[in-house]
């Protein structure tokens, strides 16, 4: 079985789907026009913690590529 090639994009909607699953308990990001599918009711502090997840997640990914060639 041949590997698929991790792009960057690839990578940044992984890890946006993990920190949704995670701090949301949602199973997909992807629409599927249904409302009780699309539509999730979420405490202000969950949306803060995972805001804050993908801010970091982001600032050690530019810290890392600042330091590569």
């Amino acid at each position: 079985m041949a590997k698929r090639k991790s792009t960057p994009e690839a990578a940044r909607e992984a890890l946006i789907l993990d920190i949704a699953q995670r701090r949301f308990f949602i199973e997909t990001l992807e629409t599927r026009n249904r409302d009780r599918l699309d539509f999730h009711d979420v405490a202000v502090w969950a949306i803060r913690d995972a805001l804050e997840e993908a801010f970091e997640a982001g600032r050690s990914t530019g810290a890392s590529a600042a330091t590569q060639p």
